[in-house]
């Protein structure tokens, strides 16, 4: 990362100058950290662990949805049932939806069970009660497959602008600021409220909060700003093909980039950029990889701005003369066609 030692709130910045090598002007209280270098295009760096910010998509799937005992069977659970010591024709292994009201149909043999509101083990007592009628000493396994009543925790899931996803019946959590790894335990710790030990992954779905910037001045016609996501592969050169598809013509060659410090931490900074070097010579020396919230900045050509200059200082003049050779020709037109006697009367 980049980085420097100096005073909190002290900043390297200012215009680079192209008569002095593209040296930036530096703050007499802020000197930069030579150990510290930005990386580059054949040195490029891992970024940080990514911080969740609204409006980024987190794809959140849960892996164990089991809810918390004593758990009650409700209609349209499903519970897999298998006996042994059944008949031979008749056997019983499967899953099985409870019907509402709480009946569980075990087939025409065998008729059919409440099992409304029973915890598991009640509910495998009631079946074996209710088969010993038919069958001599069966033996019951039941288990639960899956609760009508819970609520599955899968897909994209947006960060909000207070700063929280939307978990449906489980409620909120509050993950701005956190890396993935944070963000997991604290859904798990929401989805527990709920849920035996809940396990879930996250991941990021689109990266939508971390951004670098292009500023292209256009010559006395307008800056414009392009705003593009960061991947945390991106260099200077790509920057400025895929956001400008190259320097205009308003454009002169002097780039920087202008990289903000963290809140309160380290410096501000300009980094020049030898851009001719880097498209023409093949240098890597300035191609810097770009940081969120990077700023590169593209200055106009001096002449064209010079010229936009003239046209805005010379356009009312040309407008006003304008104006008056069309008035003087009218009157002319006029005075001609009366003489013909195809004047106005």
């Amino acid at each position: 990362m980049v980085g420097g030692s100096c005073l909190t709130g002290c900043s390297i910045y200012g215009r680079p100058q192209r008569q002095s090598g593209l040296r930036a002007t530096l703050d007499s209280t802020c000197q930069p950290d030579p150990s510290t270098m930005p990386a580059k295009e054949l040195a490029k760096i891992t970024l940080p662990p990514y911080v969740i910010e609204p409006p980024d998509i987190l794809l959140i799937e849960a892996l164990r949805v089991v809810p918390k005992p004593p758990f009650r069977i409700q209609s349209f659970d499903t519970l897999r049932i298998d006996v042994a010591n059944t008949l031979l024709d008749n056997p019983i292994s499967g899953d099985f939806v409870i019907e509402p009201g709480g009946n569980v149909d075990l087939g025409p043999t065998y008729g059919k069970v409440n099992l409304q509101g029973k915890s598991l083990d009640e509910a495998q007592d009631a079946v074996t009660r209710h088969l010993t009628r038919v069958l001599r000493g069966p033996q019951v396994s039941l288990t639960l497959i899956q609760a009508a009543g819970l609520q599955q925790v899968a897909g994209e899931h947006a960060v909000g602008p207070d700063g929280t996803v939307n978990l449906g019946i489980y409620g909120q959590v509050y993950v701005t600021g956190m890396t993935l790894q944070e963000a997991k335990v604290a859904i798990e710790k929401q989805l527990s409220n709920y849920l035996d030990a809940p396990v879930v992954s996250v991941d990021v779905f689109a990266y939508n909060s971390k951004y670098f910037y292009v500023i292209t001045e256009g010559g006395g016609l307008g800056d414009q700003v392009a705003k593009q996501v960061i991947t945390g592969n991106e260099t200077v050169l790509d920057a400025i093909a895929d956001v400008t598809n190259g320097l205009s013509q308003a454009s002169s060659k002097e780039v920087w980039i202008a990289r903000p410090a963290p809140s309160g931490v380290g410096c501000d900074q300009i980094l020049p950029v030898d851009i001719e070097a880097i498209m023409k010579g093949g240098s890597t020396a300035t191609n810097y990889q770009l940081l969120p919230g990077d700023r590169v900045f593209i200055a106009q050509d001096p002449w064209f701005a010079f010229n936009g200059i003239i046209d805005k200082i010379t356009a009312p003049f040309e407008r006003i003369f304008g104006f008056t050779l069309i008035g003087a020709s009218t009157v002319q037109s006029i005075a001609r066609f009366g003489q013909f006697g195809f004047g106005f009367f």
